[in-house]
């Protein structure tokens, strides 16, 4: 495979699912009548691959005929090898309203059309299964296992597609070609061959010299795709990546290099999610792919176990290479030598040799501590750009959220904290009390289990801006289910800091305290569903600080919170 070239192997015609104009406006007149479904991040990303070929051979949604041998031994209905499942999910609600033989008009948020899908299948998803023979586990804390059992709707709705137009983007439309204009782009060229990186973290030297060194050893160029879809929680944003890989590429030789962003939904499914890496790098005309070290693996989980070993993904893929129509080149971990002042491969170190390294996990968390990285770890050009859009912890914004029962001294701790805050004045200060929030946000709720956790949604929502633009939220809710604040904590933790407070005091002192009666009514069965009565607490597992407020009061409790956060930087 080392001589073949671009033209040679991968010139055949791509699979492109956008509709002729006339079409697309008959569609679009037919769609007024037909059941809408309305995409999520993941569905988008996939439908613009799907649309572009970037999937190809997959013409759509999968039906039930090729997920079934997908997930049993990664083959399609037809026998072509494919990894992972790529499937529309709906609800349980929504899949009643549709039926196998009828069409649906797929829609971003706003409700602009973006195709119709023509339904073959309509089938309920086994997620216990599907976790485990995609993501080798069932443990929610694997990022993709979680996203399946917790986010995934219950039926899978499958069909070929007629794209009327691709996900609308208006960031970085220089660097947004799809695998034809790839194609193209390498002719224009003359390039023979190209090597495909896949990356959701920015370029650092470790990664930065495997290139270099996978561009020599298949005599290639390079083919540079960054993740512009989801990646794991706490991955830093694509607008920041670009800015680093733009810094970065300044460091390749003139016209050896390609940068194009990749609608991909990462699964962080380690080997099988190489493999698709690898096919889509082939339908954008590469001859080669890097297959770095612990390939689009999540790390590791609680217990500090990875759940992949750390060459799976290399391995994978290079038994399947010659079926795909790539050559891999494999990389294990890059490390550095101090006092050689360059990078080698791990494997290839003599014993005794001094080695140090910094994985991007490493750099993140330094990151986003605010801590020194060293120059030997990446580039100055890159510390910049990360440290100007995530700054240290006394710059960034962060959420106290306070969760515990009714009558455990939440409110009153909350409003304490808000003072302090506003005597200090470095930054701007919101209040999210519960009640507060029910009189300005959620007047029109009442008080069922589903409207209750819609009002602590919108408080996590509301409390995500506050943070995203550098203030600090203070939020002070019941927020009895863990599934939620768990939601709430991963969305305000892309943006700063998020410090949970379990104000643990006992029920029977919150009902001494019942100043407004209503535990007497819930006792008494005048009011149903209330929380520590008839509808359950579920006790935080590990938040930030635990506070009893029994035998202390509210300032010495505020006081705890404000040792906290000086303890981390932030105050």
């Amino acid at each position: 495979m080392t001589e073949d070239t671009i033209e040679s192997v991968h010139g055949g015609p791509l699979v492109s699912l956008v509709v002729a104009e006339s079409r697309a406006a008959l569609l679009k007149q037919i769609s007024t009548n037909l059941p809408d479904i309305t995409l999520s991040e993941r569905h988008l990303c996939d439908l613009e691959l799907l649309a572009t070929g970037g999937f190809s051979p997959l013409r759509g949604f999968m039906t039930r005929a090729d997920y079934e041998p997908v997930l049993d031994r990664m083959r399609l209905q037809d026998g072509s090898l494919w990894p992972l499942p790529i499937c529309l999910d709906v609800s349980e609600i929504k899949a009643r309203r549709l039926e196998a033989g009828q069409s649906a008009a797929l829609r971003d948020a706003e409700g602009f059309l973006l195709a119709v899908l023509h339904i073959e299948d309509i089938w309920p998803v086994d997620r216990e299964r599907e976790a485990v023979q995609v993501y080798g586990t069932g443990d929610p804390s694997h990022p993709g296992t979680d996203y399946l059992l917790n986010r995934t709707g219950a039926y899978y709705v499958g069909g070929k597609l007629e794209v009327v137009s691709l996900p609308l983007h208006f960031d970085f439309k220089k660097i947004r070609l799809s695998p034809a204009e790839i194609r193209g782009a390498a002719r224009k060229l003359n390039w023979k061959r190209m090597v495909g990186f896949v990356t959701e973290n920015p370029l650092h030297r470790p990664q930065f010299e495997m290139t270099l060194q996978a561009m020599r050893q298949a005599r290639a160029n390079l083919l540079i795709l960054p993740v512009a879809g989801m990646t794991k929680p706490g991955d830093f944003d694509h607008y920041t990546r670009v800015r680093c890989y733009r810094q970065v590429v300044q460091h390749y030789p003139a016209d050896a290099y390609l940068l194009n962003l990749l609608p991909l939904s990462m699964r962080m499914s380690g080997p099988r999610e190489a493999l698709l890496h690898a096919i889509v790098c082939r339908n954008c005309g590469c001859t080669h792919f890097i297959a770095g070290r612990d390939h689009a693996g999540p790390g590791c989980g609680p217990d500090g176990r990875p759940f992949y070993g750390s060459d799976d993904a290399c391995r994978f893929v290079e038994d399947h290479a010659a079926e795909v129509g790539i050559t891999i080149v494999s990389f294990p971990e890059m490390v550095y030598l101090p006092f050689e002042d360059e990078y080698r491969h791990a494997d290839q170190i003599p014993e005794g040799t001094q080695v140090i390294s910094l994985s991007g996990s490493d750099i993140r968390r330094r990151v986003r501590e605010g801590r020194r990285i060293p120059d030997w770890a990446t580039f100055p050009e890159v510390i910049a750009e990360l440290e100007k859009a995530y700054p240290p912890p006394n710059r960034q914004g962060f959420t106290i959220f306070m969760t515990g029962l009714s009558g455990a001294g939440k409110s009153t701790i909350a409003k304490i904290l808000y003072s302090k805050f506003l005597e200090r004045g470095d930054r701007p200060v919101t209040l999210l009390d519960g009640d507060i929030v029910r009189h300005n946000l959620s007047s029109e709720l009442t008080f069922s289990k589903e409207h209750r956790d819609i009002n602590v949604k919108r408080i996590g929502f509301v409390a995500s801006e506050i943070t995203k633009n550098r203030g600090i939220a203070i939020c002070a809710p019941i927020a009895p289910y863990a599934k939620t604040r768990a939601e709430i904590r991963r969305t305000i933790e892309a943006y700063g800091g998020f410090i949970e407070i379990f104000v643990a005091t006992p029920l029977a002192v919150c009902e001494n305290r019942d100043r407004k009666g209503m535990y007497a009514k819930a006792r008494a069965g005048l009011i149903k569903g209330y929380t520590g009565i008839d509808d359950p607490y579920e006790e935080p597992e590990s938040p930030e600080v635990r506070i009893d407020t029994t035998h202390i009061t509210p300032d010495e409790a505020a006081q705890e919170i404000l040792l906290f956060l000086g303890q981390k930087g932030f105050i």
